[in-house]
């Protein structure tokens, strides 16, 4: 590419409209709310409003598995948040979760009520409210965390990176695409080595640690996310591949990948959840529209 065609990055960087691509009408340089609405509360004592993204199925999927293990108190009401059409940045939603990015819960059983926003504080504070699916032994507790962090760190390049410029950027370019894919391989073959030694991310029990990394990596060696695995040979991340189709068989997983979910098959959608026995009870009506 010759020098007079490179992008020259100004002194300072004005904002001057929408740059392109697929969530170009939601992207801006400042915070804060644009405009005015109270986010529903339904009946259980917590609160989620989410979407079904990778972020967004980690908390769905603990939520699942905390009332699959019998933990009554666990009972949600799970409220659809449109990224798309930008709810994240209603004054109701901004006053949980001022980074405007879901998912985001709202504990009531606390006075006042407890907000928790970003996947992973979601997920240990879940995890410790419920004593579950968090180890209490030193060791495998901070294993368990380490991977939870591991994920958080790891997952902007695959998702902000990788999906980004391969999947949604109005253009496509070599370089950005060969740099991220790059660092999305290493990272598979990071947990690939690691899960051909564990049978889970820190060890032998089944933790938050999975969760947040299967709606990310597992989504994605499963053929989920950015319509990828052929380009990615994900076939090659074997130990990988039988960690996250172990974990995709689980039944609140299953659930979990439903909720809050506008994409896909209209049966594998539950656009908002509110009891258990919606599972049961939908339509295709009820599932082919708004709720």
């Amino acid at each position: 590419m010759s020098n007079d065609t490179q992008y020259q990055p100004p002194k300072v960087w004005k904002w001057e409209g929408e740059s392109g691509g697929q969530f170009a009408s939601i992207n801006r340089p400042i915070a804060g709310p644009t405009h005015d609405k109270e986010l529903p509360v339904g009946k259980h004592p917590l609160q989620l409003y989410s979407l079904a993204t990778p972020n967004g199925v980690k908390v769905n999927i603990m939520l699942e598995e905390l009332l699959a293990l019998g933990h009554d108190q666990a009972e949600y009401d799970a409220w659809l948040i449109r990224i798309g059409d930008g709810d994240q940045f209603s004054s109701g939603f901004v006053e949980i979760n001022p980074n405007s990015k879901i998912p985001a819960l709202v504990d009531h059983s606390t006075q006042p009520a407890t907000r928790v926003f970003e996947s992973g504080s979601i997920l240990v504070y879940l995890a410790e409210k419920f004593g579950a699916f968090l180890p209490t032994d030193h060791k495998a507790r901070t294993e368990a965390m380490n991977w939870l962090f591991w994920q958080m760190g790891s997952a902007p390049y695959l998702g902000g990176g990788f999906g980004h410029f391969y999947a949604y950027a109005p253009e496509k370019y070599e370089y950005p695409i060969n740099r991220f894919t790059m660092e999305t391989k290493r990272q598979l073959d990071v947990l690939d080595r690691h899960l051909a030694d564990h049978e889970f991310l820190a060890g032998d029990s089944y933790s938050i640690a999975d969760m947040a990394t299967f709606a990310w990596y597992g989504q994605l060696v499963l053929g989920r996310l950015y319509d990828a695995a052929e380009f990615l040979s994900v076939h090659e991340y074997t130990h990988v591949l039988r960690w996250a189709r172990a974990i995709d068989a689980r039944p609140a997983v299953k659930r979990g990948r439903m909720v809050n979910r506008t994409f896909g098959e209209p049966a594998e959608q539950l656009h908002e959840r509110h009891d258990a026995s919606d599972f049961d009870t939908r339509t295709q009506d009820k599932i082919g529209g708004d709720s």
